[in-house]
């Protein structure tokens, strides 16, 4: 008889490292475990099952989790019959690496086999040996051979699982074809593939019936969604994002990450038009270099760069833009470097996301190139575009003083506990995502509140909420 049969609920302890969609493929992995008779918890001492999801982007992850398995190696000692798992990028992209450093490890499952979780965990029980689901490699096979082994299974949503119950991420597209020389993600992700519209519009509605709010559409590169039906019409992500509009109880839509080459001007002109669709664009840059975005094989030069974003302030005046910046590739001069310094400083984007180069076993670059640049040399510009970056957020922010914002609101801030009265410091996001704290009452979370902005960081506004006179007088609310 089996547990579930009995009654007897298995504790799951589940730690994500990485991107949203670690975040998402956490949900789902634990939605199907729940169904199955587990039971969630935060204390890993307390669990029955643990499952670390893990990313390879950069190795400051990868050693996160060997880190985390050196210290729970010493709780399977004592506690043998407890199952332990990697699953997700790290599991596809080291496969044997991870059970030779950490034999004890149960199971090791890739993204593309996610939905085999459960199945592995009690076959390694029973067979008392560890088990290993992985897709093929980019070399595998035909195109659509390597792309069925990333098998998909999005329907199943686990509410317990989000950071609150009205905010969820909808997967529209799964892996990548653009080939960047830094990046693991076309290997350990597999073949870019769109989700069928009418799936993604099904699970939508499905999240709004479960009390959802605020959707965010995810791909590797979001905006090279397309979907070619049997009779021959595509689906752009323009069009997805039309009929994602017309669902009720969705209030807000947001999508990443998008890439410079796809932002098309349908797409602009849907952000524009479509009342629900989040006035944001996080769109990567890498390099404001000419020569290291040809190393970095990005497809795009630094004029097409600062064509798109003119072309979204022609478009969507109020929109925010955000980027992503490696700084330290290889081959990067300090010529290099400061180009990117001015394309920051000319396109202003509300934040940029700034990472020192991490060679990646298996890439292009780490069997092409030298990582010849020192490490302090990386540190030191990472901080001083940082810096670039973080004057440029604090003034713009600023031009916030005095207006009211619309937020929604996502729960207590960090720093702050609601006190018994329900009463506390709060925090949600503009339209134009940026972070907003203010001071009000528990039940305000979850819903659409003005508040009027009187200081502001580099990095989050601070304010007040409105009272609904004010804005029936005529306040003016910006996004």
């Amino acid at each position: 008889m089996s547990d579930a049969e009995t009654n007897v609920k298995k504790k799951l302890y589940i730690e994500t490292v990485g991107c949203q969609m670690n975040v998402l493929d956490s949900e789902l992995v634990v939605g199907k475990l729940r169904g199955e008779g587990y039971e969630l918890t935060d204390d890993i001492r307390q669990a029955d099952t643990i499952l670390y999801n893990t990313c390879s982007v950069r190795q400051h992850a990868e050693d996160k989790i060997y880190s985390a398995l050196g210290r729970v190696r010493r709780l399977k000692e004592r506690r043998p019959e407890v199952s332990i798992g990697v699953l997700g990028c790290m599991a596809q992209k080291d496969q044997d690496l991870i059970l030779k450093r950490a034999p004890f490890v149960d199971v090791v499952v890739g993204p593309g086999q996610l939905g085999r979780v459960s199945e592995l965990l009690e076959r390694a029980k029973e067979e008392h040996a560890p088990q290993m689901a992985v897709s093929l490699p980019r070399s595998g096979g035909s195109r659509d051979t390597v792309t069925a082994s990333f098998a998909e299974y999005d329907p199943l949503r686990e509410p317990a699982m989000r950071p609150n119950p009205f905010q969820a991420f909808v997967r529209i597209m799964m892996g990548c074809d653009k080939f960047c020389t830094y990046c693991v993600v076309p290997s350990v992700r597999g073949p870019e593939q769109s989700r069928p519209p009418d799936v993604i519009v099904a699970e939508a509605q499905q999240l709004a019936h479960q009390g959802v709010k605020e959707i965010t559409l995810l791909g590797q590169t979001v905006n090279s969604y397309k979907y070619q039906e049997p009779d021959g019409r595509h689906t752009r992500l323009s069009d997805l994002l039309l009929r994602l509009h017309d669902i009720e109880g969705l209030a807000r839509i947001k999508f990443i990450t998008n890439f410079p080459n796809d932002m098309t001007g349908d797409l602009l002109q849907a952000v524009r038009d479509l009342p629900k669709v989040s006035r944001y664009l996080h769109v990567p840059a890498q390099s404001g270099c000419d020569e290291m975005l040809k190393r970095m094989k990005r497809l795009y030069t630094v004029a097409l760069y600062d064509d798109m974003l003119a072309r979204i302030r022609e478009t969507v005046p109020d929109a925010a833009v955000s980027s992503d910046f490696i700084v330290g590739f290889c081959g990067e001069t300090e010529e290099s470097f400061q180009k990117s310094v001015r394309l920051v400083e000319r396109a202003r984007f509300k934040n940029s996301f700034i990472f020192k180069y991490s060679p990646r076993q298996g890439t292009k670059a780490d069997l092409l190139f030298n990582d010849d640049v020192p490490e302090d040399v990386k540190k030191q510009r990472n901080n001083d575009l940082l810096a670039v970056q973080t004057a440029i957020s604090r003034e713009d922010n600023r031009r916030f003083l005095g207006q009211t914002v619309e937020v929604l609101v996502e729960g207590p801030s960090k720093t702050s506990e609601l006190g018994e009265d329900g009463l506390g410091q709060l925090v949600g996001r503009t339209w134009c995502d940026r972070i907003v704290v203010f001071e009000g009452h528990e039940r305000l979370v979850g819903s659409f509140v003005p508040v009027a902005v009187d200081d502001a960081s580099a990095v989050t506004l601070f304010g007040r909420v409105v009272t609904t006179e004010a804005v029936s007088a005529g306040v003016p609310v910006a996004w």
